[in-house]
């Protein structure tokens, strides 16, 4: 295998110094350790979030996830649900379509909405 030289801050090498004497590693082979698992763990980091997105965007099944990718997946539909229902207004929606509607005003009161936009206090 071959090497290139690289620079590092001095602190992480002190700190691999330190840790490699620990686990009887040089800090070169303790460098390499972190960065080897670092790898590793990005990758099936990223690999779980690629297959949580694919399930949120529906191109694949929540069964096909983990638990733990379940409640991602979970989370991330609701928030984009909570975030569409807070978007959008129904009242709006239905007064287009002629229907009068019972909403609540800025001061916390019910009012019918019809949909010419008059309303009267409840």
């Amino acid at each position: 295998m071959g090497t290139k030289t690289t620079r590092l801050p001095v602190d992480l090498i002190e700190t691999a110094e330190t840790e490699g004497r620990a686990e009887h590693r040089s800090a070169a082979k303790q460098l390499e350790h972190w960065a080897r698992f670092g790898m590793f763990f990005d990758r099936q980091t990223s690999e779980s979030h690629r297959r949580i997105q694919r399930a949120v965007a529906g191109e694949a099944s929540l069964a096909d996830l983990d638990e733990d990718e379940q409640l991602v997946a979970n989370a991330a539909v609701n928030a984009a649900i909570s975030t569409a229902a807070n978007e959008i207004s129904f009242a709006d929606r239905l007064a287009a379509r002629g229907v009068t509607t019972v909403v609540m005003d800025d001061e916390g009161r019910m009012v019918r909405r019809h949909p010419d936009g008059s309303t009267a206090v409840l």
